[in-house]
């Protein structure tokens, strides 16, 4: 933006001013702004920044006012816009030949960061020669660092949460697995809250992997695991401990009417007939061993195991398909 070439002191074509000083303003001796280079403009935000007071559109913090200017040739200037967002600069002033007004060339100084994104600035809005390009490529590279250092970081907190997810987890079922249990268990007894748990090994699930083979005994466990979840709440452990063999936890239980229905639920739904790939069906049951935690004055993960283990080779000395509950108030006690 300039004035008629007539009105320039320099014999400097205007887009070459343009070039060089992107954020140069030339005042007449009045003060007002008879040209201005197409940065300074932008920033500005006016329609019509030609014809502009000075002090219109800048407040002047050093020197105190126009005068200033010419106490001595290449003062330094320190300034804001008047209008929000009050942006900072820095500059130089040189007077103009015979007093026609002065030359100031403006840059940001320390705030270049800020300035150029409050007025989404691009290198295209600088001389090339401007430091502050330089400042813009830094910027911009070290904004590619950061972004990559995020997603690195966050592409290393994401495996390690699925390594995290991973150690706790049965791959074949996606149930938990022992580790699973234990901690679960931990937690549970240093609360000092009570549970109840069921220890259940399938019934017949060899024959299942004599007669179809192993991928048909992925089915079934895969089977037995969506029954498990499906008769256990939201909140209970389910782990996968061994080949066949399952073990819940079910905090807050401690009534044995409530495990046998449970315990009957699930034996029930795992003697339903399973379609294998090739059309053929197999048929398993499941024993279950039943313990609570309450009943026990020192209970500890391995003791609570043990009992329910025993508890469910009880089952399967009485026939198979049933709960053997551990009562040790009253005696061991099979439920079918």
């Amino acid at each position: 933006m300039r004035t008629a070439a007539t009105a320039d002191p320099f014999q400097i074509p205007h887009r070459a001013m343009a070039q060089v000083m992107p954020m140069h303003l030339i005042l007449d001796h009045t003060g007002v702004i008879t040209g201005a280079g197409p940065t300074i403009a932008k920033i500005c935000a006016l329609p019509a920044l030609i014809g502009q007071h000075f002090s219109a559109v800048f407040h002047l913090k050093r020197p105190t006012g126009l005068a200033g200017f010419t106490t001595a040739a290449g003062s330094r200037l320190r300034l804001t816009l008047a209008a929000p967002p009050g942006t900072d600069f820095k500059g130089q002033a040189v007077a103009l030949a015979e007093g026609a007004g002065w030359l100031l060339n403006l840059s940001f100084g320390i705030h270049i960061a800020e300035a150029v994104q409050t007025h989404a600035l691009t290198s295209a809005d600088f001389a090339q020669t401007d430091l502050t390009v330089e400042m813009l490529y830094l910027i911009e590279a070290k904004t590619a660092v950061l972004v990559e250092l995020g997603q690195m970081a966050k592409r290393l907190e994401d495996a390690r949460s699925r390594a995290a997810t991973e150690a706790v987890t049965d791959a074949l079922t996606g149930l938990g697995n022992r580790r699973a249990l234990n901690a679960e268990m931990q937690l549970l007894l240093a609360a000092d809250q009570h549970f109840a748990l069921l220890h259940l090994d399938l019934d017949y699930f060899k024959e299942v992997n004599d007669t179809y083979g192993h991928a048909a005994g992925d089915r079934v466990l895969n089977r037995v695991a969506d029954v498990l979840r499906a008769e256990t709440r939201r909140g209970d452990t389910v782990a996968r401990v061994g080949g066949d063999e399952f073990v819940m936890l079910l905090p807050g239980l401690s009534d044995l009417r409530v495990i046998n229905k449970t315990s009957a639920r699930i034996i029930s739904a795992l003697e339903e007939p399973i379609v294998v790939d090739g059309g053929g069906e197999c048929r398993i049951s499941a024993s279950i061993g039943a313990i609570l935690s309450h009943q026990y004055d020192m209970p500890s993960p391995d003791l609570l195991l043990s009992e329910a283990d025993g508890a469910l080779y009880a089952s399967k000395r009485s026939g198979r398909g049933r709960m053997t509950a551990v009562d040790r108030r009253r005696g061991t006690a099979v439920a079918k």
